[in-house]
């Protein structure tokens, strides 16, 4: 694996009874279908950044979020160079967690604390808070619900004005619960979710929870950079085209790229 799960990392490990190997997907009786990522364009990023959630706007303005009890914050990057713009550090008693912009609000999750922080994107002040029960790892918003993970095979649906929950799905690959669903973005009617611990990226129907497509995203970083980091996490669509910022946990880099077919 690239950058695998070293100490820092506090996500606790799901019951392994019910991981899902995928190196199988795709494969023959499968309906998987398997992608690659091309890379178009390589920008440096903060090797500092335990980045836990991403989301660039229809503005072409990039949002990130990192943790770690301590040194969790709230940034604004600069979409072409990797630049911090703005920073606003979060509580040492919250550890941050996935994020997404929702109209003029900017929504982060903690992991344990069960709380949903909103800020205003321009200022990263405090707008409101939302109360949840379980875990907070990934959120994003479909232009109607929000869809959050906590770490299990199940995705949860929320009001994106209450947080309430409206609704929820198991994601299965190849009728089998795939655990460990980790950082979202919403796409098209679809679900992009990192798989933590693996240099995958499922494709989600979030209606059935079924897992249409597997991205191996392995490689993107030379062998001595992998042993010095984290785990891949972090997708972000870049709107009006077909490409994504891809990056992990303490990177140096962050990846422009597009998915493609595998030969």
């Amino acid at each position: 694996l690239v950058g695998a799960a070293c100490s820092a990392d506090p996500h606790p490990d799901p019951d392994p009874a019910a991981w899902v190997v995928d190196d199988g997907a795709g494969g023959e009786g499968s309906d998987v279908a398997r992608k690659t990522v091309e890379v178009l364009a390589v920008m440096p990023a903060d090797a500092t950044a335990f980045t836990q959630g991403l989301e660039v706007t229809s503005d072409g303005r990039l949002f990130e979020s990192t943790g770690q009890y301590g040194s969790s914050d709230i940034r604004e990057v600069d979409l072409a160079t990797g630049e911090v713009l703005r920073l606003r550090p979060l509580d040492d008693s919250e550890f941050g967690e996935g994020l997404t912009v929702v109209g003029d609000r900017l929504i982060v999750l903690t992991w344990q604390e069960n709380t949903a922080i909103v800020v205003d994107p321009d200022t990263f002040e405090d707008i409101e808070r939302f109360t949840y029960e379980g875990q907070g790892w990934g959120l994003c918003y479909d232009g109607d619900r929000l869809v959050m993970s906590d770490g299990s095979a199940q995705l949860t649906f929320r009001d994106p004005d209450t947080f309430e929950v409206v609704g929820n799905v198991v994601v299965r690959l190849d009728d089998q619960p795939l655990v460990r669903i980790n950082e979202l973005e919403c796409v098209d009617d679809r679900v992009y979710a990192n798989v933590w611990q693996t240099e995958d990226i499922v494709i989600i129907d979030p209606e059935s929870g079924v897992v249409e497509t597997v991205i191996d995203a392995s490689g993107l970083l030379s062998r001595a950079e992998a042993a010095r980091v984290d785990v891949l996490n972090g997708i972000a669509a870049v709107p009006g085209t077909d490409e994504f910022l891809i990056t992990g946990k303490n990177w140096p880099s962050m990846f422009r790229v597009r998915f493609v077919p595998v030969d």
